[in-house]
């Protein structure tokens, strides 16, 4: 009598291979868009200003915050995390508070010409006026005790580096500005303040012929 072919054991598993085949095609799909979103992601962290940087400041991680930004290939023009050598680094041009900050808009020297004078306020600063923003520094010059000659523009298109406000409520002087200016123009303000001339700051109009 032929010999029956032996069953298969009841509750054996049989595995179909179309069934392992798509298994292996979707884990190698997925393996593919895990790379490819990771490829993609071209984040960098990069500095960005704590607040507004006017040119003549030195600078060091304390004035800044790490931004982690999508930059792609311009990430290089920018300042990182580990740029910063130790005493800091000088400011060339203003820079935003929250702007990320240039390569360019740094150096390791101050080669910006610029000096900072403290010039008292006579009276309430517009509310515009704060750092970064461009002023003309008016000047009349006193002719004698109760006299004044016509004013006239002493420094055109400085920058507020500062605002000074009084210290403690006994402090009787008011708010004073610290202005960034050519070098060349720091001794004629100082000698107007010295003498007593009547100095004012006028917000500049920017593009002005």
């Amino acid at each position: 009598m032929a010999r029956r072919p032996e069953r298969t054991e009841r509750g054996a598993l049989r595995l179909d291979p179309r069934l392992l085949i798509g298994i292996a095609l979707i884990a190698a799909s997925t393996a593919g868009v895990w790379a490819l979103v990771t490829g993609l992601d071209d984040s960098a962290e990069v500095y960005a200003a704590r607040g507004t940087l006017t040119p003549g400041s030195r600078i060091d991680a304390d004035d800044l915050d790490v931004a982690s930004v999508h930059l792609g290939a311009s990430a290089g023009h920018y300042l990182a995390p580990g740029d910063l050598p130790e005493g800091g680094l000088v400011v060339v041009r203003t820079v935003e508070a929250g702007e990320l900050i240039p390569r360019s808009a740094v150096d390791a020297l101050d080669r910006t010409g610029l000096a900072t004078v403290v010039v008292p306020s006579r009276g309430a600063l517009p509310s515009s006026l704060g750092p970064g923003t461009t002023v003309d520094v008016w000047a009349a010059h006193r002719a004698d005790r109760d006299t004044y000659e016509p004013p006239s523009v002493l420094v055109a298109g400085a920058e507020i580096a500062a605002v000074q406000e009084p210290e403690g409520m006994v402090d009787s002087r008011g708010r004073s500005v610290e202005l960034l200016i050519p070098r060349e123009k720091v001794a004629a303000l100082l000698e107007a303040l010295a003498a007593g001339d009547v100095v004012d700051l006028v917000p500049a109009r920017v593009g002005a012929d």
